[in-house]
């Protein structure tokens, strides 16, 4: 995009035809200031739209935005001002109603926290249930022994002061009962 130059105000600074557009309110003072920094301007439009087009009228808005905002703020470093300002505008102009992209909302396609929640708690539920029903199916020896290592969390030595049974017999139970329980489980999975 080329933009042709306004050269009668080329020998002042952004801050002194700022200062005599706030003063005087001159629309070609404004517009000479303006020229200075359009490929500015429309590099960044540009950026943010990706359409020439777009940015090219994107480029004539901004400029009708300045006469109003030069008079209401404070501007120190134009440049720097105004390239916010034509990012700001760009980017209100992507979250403008026509530009979001919205889809229907379908709840079906939603897991809540207490469906999954609950699901895991009847898992747990049906799993203990399997359990209480296999561990009617070890011997007693076993069941005592798995009940006192697993649920009570006892130690061999202590279970062995509980029951009676030597190191060794408390040691197998536990291990053929564990054993026998998998087995069980198994068999209730199927």
């Amino acid at each position: 995009m080329t933009f042709i130059k306004d050269i009668s105000f080329k020998d002042s600074t952004d801050t002194e035809l700022l200062e005599k557009y706030k003063q005087t309110n001159n629309m070609q003072v404004l517009s000479a200031l303006y020229q200075r920094h359009m490929e500015l301007v429309y590099g960044v439009c540009l950026k943010y739209f990706k359409e020439q087009e777009r940015s090219k009228d994107a480029v004539m808005s901004i400029f009708e935005e300045l006469v109003q905002k030069l008079q209401v703020h404070e501007v120190s470093n134009f440049k720097s001002w105004l390239h916010t300002l034509t990012k700001n505008y760009c980017l209100m102009q992507l979250r403008t109603p026509k530009n979001l992209k919205t889809t229907e909302f379908n709840p079906d396609y939603m897991q809540s926290v207490e469906t999954v929640h609950l699901n895991g708690m009847l898992e747990k539920e049906e799993q203990f249930s399997k359990l209480g029903k296999c561990l009617d199916t070890l011997s007693p020896q076993q069941k005592e022994t798995i009940e006192l290592f697993y649920l009570k969390q006892k130690c061999y030595e202590e279970i062995v002061e509980i029951t009676g049974h030597d190191w060794n017999k408390v040691r197998s139970y536990i291990q053929n009962g564990r054993r026998n329980l998998k087995i069980c489980m198994d068999k209730e999975d199927e």
